[in-house]
């Protein structure tokens, strides 16, 4: 049995990152910005294994070839691993700390979904490329849940200029009404998710919209199963991590409970993302732990009572494909990002890899420090400057739960805005509030939380009637 290039390193040494949604987009740059921040500044003897998802082999060839072409291109250019190593640094020596591997899977097919969280768990992770043997994997210490689809169909020119003459450009650029979702909701079929062998499953679960599943649900299921890898066995390990992606423009008004899944008139990307906000931000408040202790729990981790912890994190404003814009609408798209930031807004990174900024810190950050950020409790942003030389994670005000679910003094909150030097002025609180934002209220608090407790309820109910159709043990709380 060939041991892998990482098997020298002590076990505190090694670091394991699962990535989805890899191959391009904010994926990519979250991918190559953990490498370079991985380099930048763990020890010099310490290995990343890097496993980014793709839904083909093809593209996870592709997405290796491409993360290892950026890694050559960093570890021979880059000054700062250079002054770390001294004047006997050694390219090469970065590059061998860095492997990565590759695992398909499709967040809109449930099975694919099972079946990639079997091989992580219980089987071998291969490198089509060739470059590494076949390999197990003994846990995940950082589970980053990027993959995402928009179910958007263009913009609404009447609302463009509507939101631009009354509120602004970096309103308009950053909190924009005017993006028309799909006319109905793609629904996935049952008896496709349910597979040829258990097309007849006597429990029909409920429907699942596309949107809804890509961006929440397949990645629920996702980390559920990989308990046994994200799991610990005392607390003296340092617990794993599931960060979730979001998005700036996920307000109250996008989810409404008799639309969970935004089948009929919610804009599904947006749900979708209030959805992850609530569940990731509530995961541990007094009135939800009930509601979400069955979800940590599993057959295969009761030697590993300590459960993982959920971070949430968004890329800011970044020109991507993700929204269907012909080419001269997108370098129109473009310009009016680059613009935005040139006026001042700290979201407008514009870029993919300054869009990596805040999910890779919650990835690779020193426990003490995301507790002493109390991170748990915030919605992490990547935000700029001015110029976009510099970009650092920055608190996001969330609807119902302002910046870390504290009700804050307005004249406290100024104070503590202006304590914040010019230099950093981009990470003040208020700077890129979004309009009409307010002071947090205990009732608004408190709602919050329930509408926490609503989203876990919902999503454990369906969870547990899909495990039951699919023969997977009914392991949820399922209340069909």
């Amino acid at each position: 049995m060939v041991s892998p290039p990482w098997a020298g390193a002590s076990s505190d040494e090694q670091y394991f990152v699962l990535l989805t949604g890899a191959n391009s987009g904010v994926g990519l740059g979250i991918g190559q910005r953990t490498i370079d921040q991985f380099l930048a500044s763990r020890p010099l003897s310490a290995h990343l294994i890097l496993i980014p998802t793709t839904r083909s082999a093809r593209k996870s060839r592709e997405t290796i070839l491409s993360l290892r072409a950026h890694l050559e291109t960093s570890a021979r250019s880059s000054k700062q691993l250079q002054a770390r190593a001294g004047p006997n640094y050694d390219p090469q020596t970065a590059i061998l700390r860095v492997h990565i591997l590759s695992l398909q899977v499709d967040l809109c097919d449930l099975n694919s979904i099972y079946a990639a969280a079997d091989q992580l768990v219980n089987g071998k992770l291969t490198d089509p490329t060739g470059l590494i043997d076949d390999v197990r994997i003994p846990r995940i210490d950082a589970a980053l849940l990027n993959a995402g689809i928009g179910g958007w169909e263009g913009l609404n020119w009447v609302l463009v200029a509507k939101q631009f003459f009354s509120q602004g450009l970096l309103q308009t650029t950053t909190f924009p009404i005017f993006k028309r979702p799909l006319p109905s909701a793609v629904v996935l079929d049952n008896q496709k998710l349910l597979g040829v062998k258990n097309g007849k499953s006597e429990s029909e679960p409920p429907e699942i919209a596309e949107v809804f599943c890509a961006n929440v649900f397949g990645h629920y299921i996702l980390s559920h199963e990989l308990l046994p890898l994200l799991s610990r066995s005392n607390t003296s390990e340092a617990p794993g991590r599931v960060v979730w992606h979001s998005s700036i423009d996920a307000g109250d008004e996008h989810l409404d409970f008799d639309d969970f899944q935004a089948r009929r008139y919610q804009p599904p990307y947006e749900s979708s993302k209030r959805i992850t906000d609530l569940l990731s931000l509530t995961v541990d408040l007094p009135h939800v732990r009930q509601t979400s202790a069955p979800y940590f729990s599993s057959p295969t981790t009761s030697d590993k009572p300590v459960k993982p912890r959920f971070y949430l994190a968004h890329p800011g404003i970044v020109c991507t494909p993700i929204f269907p814009l012909n080419w001269f609408l997108f370098f129109a798209y473009w310009c009016a990002m680059c613009l935005s930031r040139w006026c001042g807004s700290p979201w407008h990174v514009v870029e993919s890899y300054m869009g990596a900024c805040a999910m890779t810190w919650l990835a690779l950050a020193e426990q003490d420090d995301l507790d002493a950020a109390g991170a748990q409790h915030v919605k992490w942003g990547s935000s700029c400057t001015r110029s976009g030389h510099r970009s650092a994670p920055k608190k996001t005000e969330v609807e119902g739960w302002a910046w870390e679910g504290r009700i804050e003094d307005p004249e406290a909150l100024r104070r503590e805005d202006e304590a914040v030097p010019d230099t950093d002025a981009f990470l003040r609180k208020t700077r890129g509030r979004k309009l009409g934002a307010a002071t947090l209220t205990q009732e608004q608090r408190i709602a919050f939380e329930e509408d926490g407790r609503r989203c876990w309820e919902e999503l454990e109910r369906l969870r547990g009637a899909w495990e039951t159709a699919l023969g997977k043990g009914g392991r949820g709380n399922a209340k069909v």
